[in-house]
Protein backbone atom coordinates (compact mmCIF):
# COMPACT_ATOMS: atom_id res chain seq x y z
CA UNK A 1 0.00 0.00 0.00
CA UNK A 2 1.45 3.29 -1.28
CA UNK A 3 1.37 6.27 1.54
CA UNK A 4 -0.05 9.21 1.22
CA UNK A 5 2.41 12.22 -0.56
CA UNK A 6 2.97 14.44 2.46
CA UNK A 7 2.02 18.64 1.06
CA UNK A 8 5.66 20.28 1.51
CA UNK A 9 6.67 24.11 0.34
CA UNK A 10 10.05 25.36 -0.71
CA UNK A 11 11.30 28.93 -1.22
CA UNK A 12 13.91 29.82 -3.79
CA UNK A 13 15.03 33.30 -2.12
CA UNK A 14 17.18 34.89 -4.89
CA UNK A 15 18.70 38.90 -4.75
CA UNK A 16 20.92 40.25 -7.45
CA UNK A 17 24.34 41.22 -7.93
CA UNK A 18 26.17 43.93 -9.88
CA UNK A 19 27.93 42.19 -12.96
CA UNK A 20 27.11 38.30 -11.75
CA UNK A 21 24.64 36.05 -11.54
CA UNK A 22 22.11 36.19 -8.54
CA UNK A 23 23.15 34.30 -5.64
CA UNK A 24 20.29 31.77 -4.13
CA UNK A 25 19.96 30.86 -0.25
CA UNK A 26 21.16 27.32 0.05
CA UNK A 27 20.72 24.81 3.02
CA UNK A 28 22.76 22.34 3.79
CA UNK A 29 21.13 19.72 5.55
CA UNK A 30 22.49 17.83 8.59
CA UNK A 31 23.35 14.28 7.96
CA UNK A 32 21.68 13.02 10.67
CA UNK A 33 18.27 13.88 8.88
CA UNK A 34 16.08 11.01 7.75
CA UNK A 35 15.58 12.80 4.05
CA UNK A 36 18.03 14.54 1.88
CA UNK A 37 20.71 13.93 4.33
CA UNK A 38 23.58 16.16 4.06
CA UNK A 39 22.60 17.63 0.61
CA UNK A 40 22.40 20.62 -0.57
CA UNK A 41 18.66 21.93 -0.90
CA UNK A 42 16.45 25.27 -0.55
CA UNK A 43 15.06 25.94 2.65
CA UNK A 44 11.62 24.58 2.71
CA UNK A 45 9.77 21.83 4.50
CA UNK A 46 6.12 20.08 5.26
CA UNK A 47 3.33 22.09 5.73
CA UNK A 48 1.40 21.65 8.60
CA UNK A 49 -1.81 22.14 10.06
CA UNK A 50 -0.96 25.14 11.38
CA UNK A 51 -0.24 26.86 7.77
CA UNK A 52 -3.52 25.33 6.63
CA UNK A 53 -5.60 27.56 9.41
CA UNK A 54 -3.83 30.59 8.83
CA UNK A 55 -4.50 29.97 4.84
CA UNK A 56 -7.84 30.55 5.49
CA UNK A 57 -7.35 34.24 6.46
CA UNK A 58 -5.88 34.84 2.28
CA UNK A 59 -7.29 34.13 -0.77
CA UNK A 60 -4.32 33.21 -2.63
CA UNK A 61 -3.70 30.37 -4.23
CA UNK A 62 -1.78 27.51 -2.70
CA UNK A 63 -1.76 29.73 0.35
CA UNK A 64 -0.93 27.14 3.14
CA UNK A 65 2.19 26.02 0.80
CA UNK A 66 3.48 29.83 0.43
CA UNK A 67 3.29 30.21 4.41
CA UNK A 68 4.86 27.03 5.41
CA UNK A 69 7.67 28.07 2.21
CA UNK A 70 8.15 31.34 4.58
CA UNK A 71 8.19 30.14 7.76
CA UNK A 72 10.61 27.37 7.14
CA UNK A 73 12.93 29.63 5.20
CA UNK A 74 12.91 31.59 8.79
CA UNK A 75 12.78 28.52 10.69
CA UNK A 76 15.91 27.42 8.52
CA UNK A 77 18.01 30.42 7.90
CA UNK A 78 16.75 33.27 9.75
CA UNK A 79 15.83 35.35 6.72
CA UNK A 80 12.71 36.68 5.55
CA UNK A 81 11.16 36.55 2.05
CA UNK A 82 7.69 36.93 1.72
CA UNK A 83 6.56 39.93 4.67
CA UNK A 84 5.98 43.28 5.19
CA UNK A 85 7.15 45.50 5.80
CA UNK A 86 10.52 44.71 5.13
CA UNK A 87 11.81 43.34 8.48
CA UNK A 88 15.05 44.14 10.82
CA UNK A 89 17.26 40.79 10.55
CA UNK A 90 17.70 40.99 14.29
CA UNK A 91 14.17 40.53 14.43
CA UNK A 92 13.47 37.95 12.35
CA UNK A 93 16.76 36.00 14.32
CA UNK A 94 14.58 36.32 17.21
CA UNK A 95 11.52 35.90 15.91
CA UNK A 96 13.37 31.83 14.11
CA UNK A 97 14.47 31.26 17.71
CA UNK A 98 10.76 31.61 18.90
CA UNK A 99 9.81 29.64 16.05
CA UNK A 100 12.01 26.68 17.18
CA UNK A 101 10.76 26.53 20.55
CA UNK A 102 7.43 25.94 19.08
CA UNK A 103 5.43 29.18 19.51
CA UNK A 104 3.36 29.56 16.54
CA UNK A 105 4.29 31.81 13.33
CA UNK A 106 1.32 34.01 13.26
CA UNK A 107 1.26 35.12 16.71
CA UNK A 108 4.79 36.12 16.40
CA UNK A 109 4.22 37.94 13.21
CA UNK A 110 1.44 39.74 14.78
CA UNK A 111 3.75 40.60 17.91
CA UNK A 112 6.17 42.39 16.05
CA UNK A 113 3.56 44.22 13.39
CA UNK A 114 4.23 42.09 10.43
CA UNK A 115 1.95 40.61 7.79
CA UNK A 116 2.31 38.30 5.17
CA UNK A 117 3.06 39.32 1.21
CA UNK A 118 1.94 36.21 -0.19
CA UNK A 119 1.62 37.38 -3.52
CA UNK A 120 5.41 38.32 -3.47
CA UNK A 121 5.84 34.57 -4.29
CA UNK A 122 6.24 33.78 -7.91
CA UNK A 123 5.03 29.38 -8.17
CA UNK A 124 7.77 27.73 -9.87
CA UNK A 125 7.72 24.37 -9.91
CA UNK A 126 5.82 21.28 -8.48
CA UNK A 127 7.44 18.09 -7.98
CA UNK A 128 6.23 14.39 -6.41
CA UNK A 129 9.00 11.80 -7.08
CA UNK A 130 7.50 8.51 -7.10
CA UNK A 131 10.10 6.28 -6.01
CA UNK A 132 9.51 3.06 -3.49
CA UNK A 133 10.41 4.85 -0.33
CA UNK A 134 8.62 5.33 3.24
CA UNK A 135 7.89 8.92 2.23
CA UNK A 136 6.97 10.60 -0.62
CA UNK A 137 6.39 14.68 -1.05
CA UNK A 138 4.68 16.44 -3.15
CA UNK A 139 6.26 20.07 -3.04
CA UNK A 140 5.34 23.13 -4.32
CA UNK A 141 8.66 25.16 -4.84
CA UNK A 142 8.48 29.24 -4.98
CA UNK A 143 10.55 31.74 -6.51
CA UNK A 144 11.19 34.90 -4.36
CA UNK A 145 13.36 37.98 -4.29
CA UNK A 146 15.36 38.52 -1.06
CA UNK A 147 14.53 41.24 1.09
CA UNK A 148 17.02 44.25 0.83
CA UNK A 149 19.55 44.65 3.58
CA UNK A 150 22.49 42.63 5.21
CA UNK A 151 21.19 39.17 5.48
CA UNK A 152 23.30 36.44 7.42
CA UNK A 153 21.69 33.43 7.20
CA UNK A 154 22.31 31.52 10.25
CA UNK A 155 21.22 27.84 10.31
CA UNK A 156 19.10 26.05 12.44
CA UNK A 157 20.72 23.33 15.09
CA UNK A 158 19.75 20.48 14.49
CA UNK A 159 18.76 20.69 11.01
CA UNK A 160 20.97 22.68 8.85
CA UNK A 161 24.83 22.34 8.87
CA UNK A 162 25.40 25.31 6.99
CA UNK A 163 23.23 28.15 5.07
CA UNK A 164 24.84 30.46 2.02
CA UNK A 165 24.13 32.64 -0.83
CA UNK A 166 25.75 31.12 -3.70
CA UNK A 167 25.00 31.26 -7.71
CA UNK A 168 23.53 28.24 -8.88
CA UNK A 169 26.34 27.96 -11.26
CA UNK A 170 28.89 27.61 -8.59
CA UNK A 171 27.15 25.09 -6.65
CA UNK A 172 26.77 22.77 -10.19
CA UNK A 173 30.33 23.20 -10.05
CA UNK A 174 30.46 22.20 -6.88
CA UNK A 175 29.15 18.96 -6.84
CA UNK A 176 30.02 18.09 -10.19
CA UNK A 177 33.60 18.65 -8.02
CA UNK A 178 32.50 16.21 -5.03
CA UNK A 179 32.59 18.97 -3.06
CA UNK A 180 28.55 19.19 -2.50
CA UNK A 181 26.03 16.82 -3.00
CA UNK A 182 22.08 17.42 -4.21
CA UNK A 183 19.08 15.10 -5.32
CA UNK A 184 17.92 15.18 -8.59
CA UNK A 185 15.00 17.37 -8.38
CA UNK A 186 17.36 19.77 -6.80
CA UNK A 187 20.40 19.46 -9.53
CA UNK A 188 17.35 20.46 -11.69
CA UNK A 189 16.18 23.03 -10.31
CA UNK A 190 19.67 24.58 -10.21
CA UNK A 191 20.43 23.72 -14.07
CA UNK A 192 17.25 25.81 -14.81
CA UNK A 193 17.89 28.62 -12.48
CA UNK A 194 21.79 29.02 -13.59
CA UNK A 195 20.42 30.15 -17.21
CA UNK A 196 18.81 33.06 -15.79
CA UNK A 197 21.11 36.83 -15.35
CA UNK A 198 18.73 38.34 -12.94
CA UNK A 199 15.62 37.69 -10.34
CA UNK A 200 13.02 39.44 -13.01
CA UNK A 201 14.28 37.02 -15.35
CA UNK A 202 14.09 33.29 -13.27
CA UNK A 203 10.82 35.40 -12.02
CA UNK A 204 9.61 35.26 -15.70
CA UNK A 205 11.18 32.11 -16.44
CA UNK A 206 8.47 30.52 -13.54
CA UNK A 207 5.10 32.48 -14.90
CA UNK A 208 5.94 31.58 -18.30
CA UNK A 209 5.87 27.39 -18.09
CA UNK A 210 2.34 25.96 -16.38
CA UNK A 211 3.10 24.07 -13.21
CA UNK A 212 2.81 20.14 -13.61
CA UNK A 213 2.96 17.67 -11.18
CA UNK A 214 6.75 16.73 -11.91
CA UNK A 215 7.16 12.99 -11.37
CA UNK A 216 10.18 11.42 -12.53
CA UNK A 217 10.04 8.00 -14.39
CA UNK A 218 12.92 5.34 -15.77
CA UNK A 219 13.12 5.36 -19.36
CA UNK A 220 15.70 3.20 -21.38
CA UNK A 221 17.77 4.49 -24.20
CA UNK A 222 20.84 2.53 -26.40
CA UNK A 223 20.97 0.27 -23.16
CA UNK A 224 21.46 2.94 -20.47
CA UNK A 225 18.61 3.65 -18.00
CA UNK A 226 17.75 7.50 -16.79
CA UNK A 227 15.44 9.19 -14.90
CA UNK A 228 13.36 11.66 -16.92
CA UNK A 229 11.46 14.17 -16.20
CA UNK A 230 8.54 15.87 -18.51
CA UNK A 231 9.80 18.11 -21.94
CA UNK A 232 8.54 22.16 -22.19
CA UNK A 233 8.49 23.31 -18.55
CA UNK A 234 11.70 25.06 -18.56
CA UNK A 235 14.08 22.58 -17.73
CA UNK A 236 17.22 22.43 -19.71
CA UNK A 237 18.62 19.14 -18.39
CA UNK A 238 15.39 16.50 -18.93
CA UNK A 239 17.30 13.08 -17.89
CA UNK A 240 20.26 11.97 -15.80
CA UNK A 241 21.86 8.69 -15.70
CA UNK A 242 20.42 6.78 -13.51
CA UNK A 243 23.31 4.82 -11.58
CA UNK A 244 24.74 8.79 -10.71
CA UNK A 245 21.26 10.00 -9.89
CA UNK A 246 20.80 10.60 -5.54
CA UNK A 247 18.03 9.85 -4.22
CA UNK A 248 16.71 11.62 -1.01
CA UNK A 249 16.56 8.41 1.12
CA UNK A 250 18.77 5.63 1.62
CA UNK A 251 18.97 3.21 -1.43
CA UNK A 252 15.45 3.05 -1.56
CA UNK A 253 13.95 1.32 -5.00
CA UNK A 254 12.75 3.36 -8.24
CA UNK A 255 9.49 1.98 -10.01
CA UNK A 256 9.45 0.00 -12.94
CA UNK A 257 10.15 1.71 -15.90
Amino acid sequence: MTNPAIPAATLIVMRDRDGAPPELLMVERSAAMAFAGGAMVFPGGRVDSADESAAEAHDQPDAAARIAAIRETIEESSVAAGLSPIPDPAIIARLAQALHSGMQFTDLLTQQGLTLDLAALTPFARWKPAFHQARIFDTLFFVVRAPPGDWHPTPQPGECEAVLWISAADLLNRIAAGQATAIFPTIRNLERLAQHASVAAAQADAAAHPITTITPWIEESDGIQYLRIPEGLGYPVTREPLDTVRRGVGAASFPAA
